[in-house]
């Protein structure tokens, strides 16, 4: 394995305008620029015991009421809309990041899923859906002697 190291700027463009490139890196490391590019789908967790998937999902400051949970034949789609209400009280803020909509985050269930087996429970800011595996997937554990 290779490690190539790029630099950050392009040869010449200091000579051209030097402040140019400092706008530019500055203006997009911006937490309000980053934010309005990148989405804000939470971080999952996914593994696997004898029993059932896991499915563990970050989704800190919602309530258990938030969350809709489907699954259509083989997709199992987790979302939240969250509208923000208005408060009577007018607060002035110097910076305000405390906004948060809505994600949709969909999982492809393996032919082994029991679909009467799928719960969900959130606690502590994760959301934990169990789906279980069918009688006939679960892997017997055995102990084998040698010859």
């Amino acid at each position: 394995m290779a490690f190539v190291t790029f630099p950050n700027r392009s040869i010449h463009t200091h000579r051209v305008n030097p402040n140019a490139n400092n706008f530019f890196d500055s203006f997009f490391d911006d937490s309000f620029v980053k934010d309005r590019f990148t989405s804000a789908v939470p971080a999952v967790n996914i593994s696997e015991n004898d029993a059932a998937y896991l499915i563990e999902l970050a989704a800190p400051g919602l309530q258990k009421s938030d969350f809709n949970i489907q699954v259509d034949k083989d997709l199992l789609t987790i979302s939240v809309e969250k509208k923000e209400e208005e408060a009577a009280v007018v607060k002035h803020f110097s910076k305000r990041e405390f906004n948060f909509s809505a994600f949709n985050r969909s999982f492809t269930l393996p032919e082994s899923v029991d679909y009467n087996n799928i719960d969900a429970v959130y606690t502590d800011g994760v959301l934990v859906v169990t789906v279980g595996k069918k009688e006939e997937s679960k892997i017997a554990k055995r102990v084998l002697d040698v010859k």
